[in-house]
């Protein structure tokens, strides 16, 4: 009824204003009730009846050699009966500290909410507030063979 991705790996993400470099690792990806998807060829009832929907689960870290900053990152998968889709909780540590300054609940493609070790409470973030920015991508003549868009033009045309 699911299909799961464990990634494998890590990423760098750079800020160049500051000459940061923090390390991050990535969560698990899954296509849940995928048997929807194949419903009208399966006489399953229960698989027509229900909505697949793409889920973020397990662990992931991010952390700053340069300044010591680190944080552990918990995106939650829904239980099989009831329970709520996309939540995610995460701890913010200062350098050499084993207790968080900040942690924050919510919902990773909705509202997050902070509460830092003074007692305040606050808005994290609210993606559903956030604009859309557009990606900057170079034009298809001007990307070698094997860059993305430029590899999978056939199969996004045939989508399309």
């Amino acid at each position: 009824m699911s299909i799961g991705v464990h990634n494998i790996g890590q990423g760098c993400v750079t800020c160049l204003d500051h000459d940061e470099h923090y390390i991050l690792t990535f969560p698990n990806g899954y296509g849940r009730q995928v048997n929807a998807l194949i419903g009208i060829f399966i006489f399953n009832a229960l698989s027509i009846l229900t909505v697949p929907w793409i889920e973020l689960g397990g662990e992931c870290s991010i952390s700053c050699s340069k300044t010591g900053y680190n944080a552990s990152i918990v995106f939650h998968t829904k239980p099989f009966y009831g329970g709520k889709k996309h939540r995610v909780t995460a701890e913010i540590f200062s350098p050499n500290d084993k207790k968080p300054f900040c942690s924050i609940e919510g919902e990773w493609n909705g509202v997050m909410y902070a509460k830092y070790s003074t007692g305040e409470n606050a808005v994290f973030i609210d993606t559903k507030k956030m604009p859309t920015i557009k990606k900057k991508v170079r034009k298809l003549e001007d990307q070698d063979d094997f860059e993305s868009r430029c590899l999978w033009k056939d199969v996004t045309y045939n989508l399309k």
